[in-house]
C-alpha cells in the first residue's frame, strides 16, 4: 500500500509530502493558509510534526 503522506526528518524541519489527492485535501482543510511549503512539501517545525502526523493518522491517512 502506498502511503498518503511521506515524512522526511531534516532535523529542525520535517517535510510532509502529499502523495494522494486525499492527503492534499486533508492539508487544505486542516492546515493554516499561511503554512510554509518547500517545493510541494509542507514544511513543519519539529515541535509540531508529531501532533500533525497524529491528526493525519486519526483521520485515516497512511503515513510513511
Amino acid at each position: 500500500m502506498n502511503p498518503d503522506i511521506s515524512i522526511e526528518n531534516h532535523g529542525s524541519i520535517f517535510l510532509f509530502r502529499m502523495n494522494t489527492p486525499a492527503a492534499a485535501e486533508w492539508v487544505s482543510q486542516n492546515v493554516q493558509e499561511d503554512a510554509q511549503f518547500f517545493g510541494d512539501a509542507l514544511a513543519v517545525e519539529h515541535r509540531y510534526a508529531h501532533d500533525l502526523a497524529a491528526g493525519m493518522q486519526a483521520d485515516g491517512l497512511v503515513l510513511a
